[in-house]
């Protein structure tokens, strides 16, 4: 199997893992939080809630795709003696891998958070304080912010021309195959990074606007009485309160 074949495979493998297993990345961004207009505080905890069921679902359903195409490509690896097939299957291997540590290592929250799921707390088995709710949204909106931040998208693309250098020099293919290499692991983390959820990011923004809207509001004016005495030489105005 030749070079071309090779990473063609590696590309449908990893889009097949991927494809099988997007109910799960898609199954919490289904759900539609309840809008944060004139929310009242019982109704954040769901939110919020909802809103993280569908950032781990992003988050472990792309786990599981780079994880099982890491191992498919290490076992072909293994079972082959085509040396181009090897080549590319040890560098698809390995690029797969990092798509797998950078989602390990980017957690969807950090510092011991623990929250209720959401069907922990509908049905009352952990209780959540509106506090926490809004500490849970904040978290999420700034992760949902950093996975889509340019550094994410610089991060995959330093990643994606190695391995399409490994590719054209290391493996002394043609340029083609080290640009076709480059492409194919950009549409990869590209799909990625676009798929993640942005929902608890505007429910975060609305919750702030709302708090702020609720905090200056505009007093009512203070309704008044005019009053108007007059005895002789002298007259009097008043306003009362």
């Amino acid at each position: 199997m030749n070079g071309f074949s090779g990473r063609s495979f590696r590309y449908t493998a990893l889009l097949i893992a991927i494809l099988f297993l997007q109910p799960v990345i898609t199954a919490g961004q289904g759900v539609k939080p309840d809008s944060l207009t004139g929310i009242k505080l019982p109704d954040l905890q769901i939110t919020a809630l909802k809103d993280k069921s569908a950032l781990q679902g992003w988050w472990y359903g792309w786990l599981a795709g780079y994880s099982a195409a890491t191992a498919g490509q290490a076992i072909i690896y293994f079972a082959s003696e085509d040396k181009a097939l090897r080549q590319d299957m040890a560098l698809g291997a390995a690029t797969t891998m990092l798509g797998a540590v950078g989602q390990l290592i980017s957690p969807v929250l950090t510092g011991g958070a623990d929250y209720p799921s959401y069907g922990e707390y509908v049905r009352g088995e952990q209780a959540m304080s509106s506090e926490q709710a809004a500490e849970l949204l904040k978290a999420l909106a700034a992760r949902e912010k950093e996975g889509r931040s340019w550094k994410t998208h610089a991060l995959a693309g330093v990643v994606n021309l190695g391995s399409g250098l490994v590719t054209w020099l290391g493996y002394k293919r043609t340029f083609m195959d080290g640009l076709e290499n480059f492409a194919i692991n950009t549409v990869i983390t590209e799909a990625q990074i676009w798929t993640q959820p942005v929902r608890a990011r505007r429910d975060y923004e609305e919750y702030c606007q709302m708090l702020q809207s609720e905090s200056y509001a505009v007093p009512e004016k203070p309704s008044g009485e005019w009053t108007f005495s007059a005895w002789p030489g002298g007259f009097a105005l008043r306003l009362d309160f």
